[in-house]
């Protein structure tokens, strides 16, 4: 891999920007985030619903925060994102993009570097610095992940010191924490019978671990890949997961997600156990549904106890409904909260026209 250039967009059937991050504010409440842009060759990349899509390149962003004390849980998924002309036209890795909405307008977007080791997140609900602190985190040592039906280019930032803004009900709360980036991309598409556990893990000896499961109905694959302190990187397939017991069934899909696990890298004598730090966070795209949020992370590395955080993302997960019956009650949902929403937007034009006629200051 060569840095700056494979921040940037490849010519390939599917790609992603993805960050994850854990949050506190002036007053030691948390909260958690994740933000993902996709770019993807929709002809090619085998998404039924993406097939029907007027054009070959397609943009699409999911956006989560998570209030962990007041335990709310705020989705944010665009089927569409509009990437502006002059994306990826600069030396360092810029994306500009909107989600337009007809009832709520839109903000811009921005993922960019904004220095040798600085990057810039803005949506509508965070705004934020980041400041890697490590060099780039090459999964499985080269940056290519062989997965055996398949094969993607993989690197991550994974200790990123962040600082900024997110933005609850209409308030705006100053945060300090820390994130992790991801960039893949890969000339293969992906199925939605796919099966992904994966983990993201920050520990507060410095040192990070990326791992996952990959099961495509015939193979089953396992990685992890760790960064030490001194930036040493490691890789190993010997990486067994196991559930701890710890799960949630969604009332909307009633798919069931394993929360808590017990993750074991023998060769690196890792020993780690996660649990969430909140059970209600799945994440609804089309025909497609998947967990993603935060985690604490205790165990022991070398038979030293460690301690941190990480970020859990459960996909492939089967429904217990048929998708037809879950877009009926999300259609009506929707429909429901657009016809509110316009009544009362529309009160209130009407409240400003009577207070300009009656002569009222506003």
């Amino acid at each position: 891999m060569k840095f700056p250039e494979d921040e940037q967009a490849h010519k390939t059937i599917i790609e992603w920007w993805y960050l994850n991050g854990h949050l506190k504010d002036a007053k030691g409440n948390l909260y958690a985030f994740m933000n993902c842009l996709f770019k993807a060759d929709s002809k090619r990349v085998k998404i039924p619903f993406l097939k029907k899509v007027p054009f070959k390149t397609l943009y699409f962003s999911h956006s989560v925060l998570s209030d962990i004390k007041a335990k709310k849980f705020l989705p944010k998924i665009d089927y569409i994102s509009l990437v502006s002309k002059d994306s990826f036209s600069k030396h360092s890795l810029f994306i500009n993009y909107i989600n337009p909405s007809i009832i709520t307008g839109y903000v811009n977007k921005v993922i960019e570097k904004t220095g040798r080791v600085n990057y810039h997140l803005k949506t509508e609900d965070f705004d934020l610095n980041l400041r890697s602190v490590k060099k780039p985190l090459l999964e499985n040592g080269t940056g290519y992940v062989d997965l055996k039906s398949k094969g993607s280019y993989y690197y991550s930032l994974t200790n990123l010191e962040t600082e900024g803004i997110i933005k609850i009900n209409g308030r705006d709360i100053k945060v300090k924490g820390k994130s992790w980036m991801d960039h893949q991309w890969a000339d293969t598409s992906y199925s939605i019978k796919d099966k992904w556990t994966w983990f993201s893990i920050q520990l507060e000896n410095n040192v990070e671990i990326v791992c996952f499961e990959f099961d495509d109905g015939k193979n089953k694959m396992y990685l992890a890949t760790i960064s030490y302190k001194n930036n040493r990187q490691v890789s190993a397939n010997d990486v067994v997961l196991t559930p701890l017991g710890i799960a949630w069934k969604s009332l909307v899909t009633k798919a069931e997600y394993p929360l808590s696990w017990r993750i074991e890298i023998p060769s690196q004598n890792v020993d780690l156990e996660v649990k969430p730090l909140l059970k209600k966070q799945e994440v609804l795209f089309g025909t497609i549904n998947y967990w993603e949020g935060p985690l604490t992370v205790r165990g022991t590395i070398n038979k030293k106890k460690v301690k941190g955080n990480g970020f859990l993302e459960l996909v492939g997960y089967a429904k217990g409904i048929s998708d037809l019956k879950i877009y009926r009650k999300k259609i009506d949902k929707t429909i429901a909260e657009s016809i509110s929403l316009i009544r009362k937007n529309g009160l209130k034009f009407v409240r400003r026209i009577i207070k300009k006629k009656s002569g009222r200051k506003r």
